[in-house]
């Protein structure tokens, strides 16, 4: 059983929407190089790196998060997974390589997280395929697709949560 810290902001993505999230993503899975931006509990990247990703990337400001992502990664014996205990504004400033399955779920109370996210990636050419945006408000990751030219494929609501799956172009 994989274990994570109570801190402030963190909500592991519901099962019913990271169900329905990887019955969409399981066909693009095998292979993926993946990143888990706003990892938290890691809930997106764990259920990509067991669906067949090749490789996940955990990035993570939190230290207490980030060790108990560490820590699962070594219970899980997931060789496949790195973390990456840093802001995410700066591992976007240092990263080099795209990404094919990308996770942005930061916290809801920094919506603002989700726009820098997406600039910087754009910017940097990190997306190689699927994004994964998800938020308190379908209207504001319909605008941020529509302002990014990103096609959602695929919406959903579960609670107070929307997600989206998008691709660019």
């Amino acid at each position: 059983m994989l274990s994570f810290p109570e801190t402030a902001g963190l909500r592991p993505t519901l099962g019913r929407t990271r169900e329905t999230l990887f019955n969409w993503l399981r066909p693009e899975l095998a292979g993926a190089h993946c990143l888990d931006l706003f990892a938290g509990s890691g809930a997106l990247g764990f259920e990509a790196a067991s669906n067949g990703a090749q490789n996940v990337t955990f990035v993570e400001s939190s230290r207490a998060a980030a060790t108990a992502l560490s820590a699962n990664i070594q219970q899980l014996n997931a060789s496949n997974c790195q973390v990456v205990h840093t802001q995410a504004e700066r591992f976007l400033e240092t990263a080099a390589n795209p990404f094919d399955i990308i996770f942005l779920d930061p916290p809801y109370q920094q919506p603002e997280l989700l726009d820098y996210a997406l600039t910087a990636m754009f910017a940097r050419a990190l997306i190689s395929g699927y994004v994964y945006l998800e938020g308190s408000s379908e209207s504001m990751l319909l605008d941020l697709c529509a302002r990014f030219q990103l096609s959602a494929h695929k919406t959903t609501s579960a609670g107070t949560t929307s997600s989206i799956l998008a691709t660019p172009g």
